[in-house]
């Protein structure tokens, strides 16, 4: 039981860095296409899911988290698309002229809008959550926890580099 849960943690340690990529679309760099986005986010659904080792009774409580999980990696998707195609047509520029020619102002607006949209969705993840963590044994609580360490450290290493293609 223990040798599962570790591979599917590794197994998951492995797997959310891609599903975090800065490159969600087709293109001559090889970058994610949709269907292969929604291959992650499916593998790490299911990694989440094994991992807990949810009762039945325990599994009605599931619908709500998986929407919100989908929901989350939908709208990053579509975040990053705008930011491929914001960064595509400053290929041309070098690095000090790609500064010297935004608009900070837009910067901040969009940068607030982004943050707002993240954190909205991070609460309902949390709302959906809250009925079936409290139905958790502590051995799943203990799994949890591990694989949300897992996951905040991929999303800050993900908001940071975020940060930087947005300068």
């Amino acid at each position: 039981m223990k040798a599962i849960a570790a591979g599917l943690a590794a197994l998951f340690v492995a797997v959310s860095p891609l599903a975090h990529a800065q490159t969600p679309t087709v293109g001559v760099a090889g970058r994610l296409s949709q269907v292969d986005m929604n291959a992650l986010t499916d593998a790490r659904i299911a990694i989440v899911k094994a991992t807990l080792q949810l009762t039945p009774d325990q599994e009605k409580f599931w619908p709500p988290i998986e929407q919100a999980i989908r929901q989350r990696a939908k709208d990053r998707q579509e975040r990053l698309e705008g930011l491929v195609e914001r960064t595509e047509g400053r290929a041309d520029h070098g690095p000090l002229e790609n500064l010297q020619n935004r608009n900070p102002v837009e910067l901040m607006q969009r940068r607030a809008d982004n943050m707002a949209q993240r954190a909205a969705n991070l609460k309902k993840l949390a709302d959906a959550w809250q009925p079936l963590y409290q139905t958790l044994n502590p051995d799943q609580k203990r799994r949890m926890a591990a694989l949300t360490i897992v996951a905040l450290r991929d999303v800050t290493s993900g908001a940071e580099q975020r940060r930087m293609l947005d300068y």
